[in-house]
């Protein structure tokens, strides 16, 4: 894929330095105090961000747990890695950052939820030091697959990963080390740590303006939107009618968060007693994001803004100049070529993102040439038939859908003027087959020259990055 001109990296960034991922799960990009939170409390974090890099459009490409994981770990697209669902696993030859600088000498561990591969805990390739779950693992009392051996922990998942990341951090202060923080939190079912259940009890709830049941709401939208509303990622059914209430369903949410600020704290304070932190890269982020009733949907899985951005967030004093919030798109594609450049290795072609390194050495409000526009996918899941796969693009200014499999409306947003995804530019055109391919229906001229153009640079990513896109029929004319 053709990329803007490299920013060049300075001998300071070549140096090897420490790493280590803070990945949660199904963590949205606005839960957080420093973004404005009403009421969920993120102290840890927040300093984090106050003294780092915070990336205020990082999105996923894939969201879902483990294509998204995928992505990670080998810095390629879903459709380039092949793990489009949460049952297949990671191709074993396939180049992950982990594999990269376990050859370069650093000493590599995973610690956590992988979920990749169904419910195997095995040990996976490119990891020296193993520590997770099965699946999805359990909140309270997990059993862990410690090097190939399991056994039953007793206490809160979240409190466990965090000691033995903890653990790990000083046994290996004398060399370089890359460690992977997969957390449980905040995936379904949310359950808070005991010392978090009263939280926000009387806190009030939120409500999108495009949670309310109106036909104003739904004007313009595809109908398996407004069908969804009342299936199981529906607010109608509310996951089969297993979650009783919106509010204490939201409740919970941020209160299993909270251990996971704490476990933020720990990790920070104790990079800083090891006399490390000042040149330890930290990143925290999150395998995709949550809608919270957004167009009558819970969950992930669709391309709309609440479910593919996350929080990303770099910290290294030594590297880093603090307290930015920078504007560039960064992806869950950039991590694995980041780590692997920030350990002086060369980046594997194969890696489809871009190391955002060099970014964070920029003074505040410095520009740098970097992406404008990305894909996004997400393929149908025969156990959540009412999601349809779309390969859409996401660019600085437009999102643009284009559903496959199902006879209904494409969705394109201009998010500089809807950020909230209300009015579906192309809500008037029907793709049937019979009324002809897509371009040729739409009567206004701008409107048809930017869809035609969308359309070309969609599949200019895709060509460019191992994709197969099916004859074009839709954008002929």
């Amino acid at each position: 894929m053709a990329a803007p001109l490299p920013l060049r990296l300075s001998a300071r960034l070549r140096e090897k330095r420490n790493i280590v991922l803070i990945l949660t799960d199904d963590l949205r990009y606005d839960f957080l105090g420093f973004m404005g939170h009403p009421f969920l409390e993120t102290p840890n974090i927040d300093r984090m961000a106050k003294n780092g890099v915070v990336f205020r459009n990082g999105f996923v490409t894939h969201s879902l747990c483990s294509p998204s994981r995928a992505t990670i770990l080998s810095g390629r697209y879903s459709h380039a890695h092949g793990v489009l669902d949460n049952q297949t696993p990671l191709p074993p030859r396939l180049a992950t950052y982990p594999q990269e600088l376990q050859r370069a000498g650093y000493r590599t561990a995973y610690i956590g939820k992988f979920h990749m591969g169904g419910a195997s805990d095995e040990p996976r390739p490119g990891f020296d030091h193993w520590v997770s779950l099965r699946g999805q693992g359990v909140y309270t009392d997990p059993v862990f697959n410690v090097n190939g051996k399991r056994s039953k922990h007793s206490g809160y998942v979240t409190d466990i990963i965090t000691d033995y990341s903890k653990r790990f951090i000083e046994e290996n202060r004398e060399r370089p080390f890359c460690m992977t923080i997969g957390h449980k939190a905040v995936h379904m079912e949310f359950t808070p740590a005991p010392r978090h259940a009263g939280k926000y009890a009387s806190a009030a709830i939120p409500r999108p303006a495009s949670m309310a049941d109106t036909e104003a709401n739904y004007r313009g939208k595809p109908e398996w939107v407004r069908r969804q509303r009342n299936a199981y990622h529906g607010v109608g059914s509310m996951f089969d009618h297993t979650v009783a209430s919106f509010d204490d369903f939201y409740r919970d949410y941020c209160r299993t968060a909270l251990a996971v600020d704490e476990s933020v704290g720990t990790i920070l304070g104790t990079l800083e007693k090891s006399g490390i932190l000042e040149d330890t890269l930290v990143v925290f982020t999150s395998d995709n994001g949550f809608m919270f009733g957004e167009h009558g949907l819970l969950d992930k899985r669709a391309m709309y803004e609440p479910s593919m951005r996350v929080p990303m967030i770099a910290h290294c004093p030594g590297l880093i100049h603090g307290g930015q919030q920078r504007r560039e798109m960064v992806l869950n594609l950039d991590l694995a070529p980041t780590f692997v450049e920030a350990a002086g290795v060369p980046v594997p072609p194969t890696m489809q993102g871009r190391s955002f390194l060099p970014l964070l050495s920029l003074a505040a409000g410095n520009p740098a040439p970097w992406r404008t526009e990305f894909l996004y996918e997400y393929f149908w899941e025969r156990g959540y038939a009412s999601t349809p796969t779309v390969v859409g693009l996401r660019t600085d200014r437009y999102s643009y859908m284009r559903y496959h499999g199902i006879w209904d409306l494409d969705e394109l947003y201009d998010i500089e003027k809807d950020p909230d995804q209300m009015h579906n530019l192309l809500g008037e055109v029907r793709t049937t087959t019979e009324e002809g391919p897509l371009i040729q229906r739409i009567k206004d001229p701008e409107l048809k020259a930017l869809v035609r153009d969308l359309d070309r640079r969609l599949f200019k990513i895709l060509q460019e990055t191992g994709g197969a896109p099916e004859p074009n029929w839709r954008s002929a004319g």
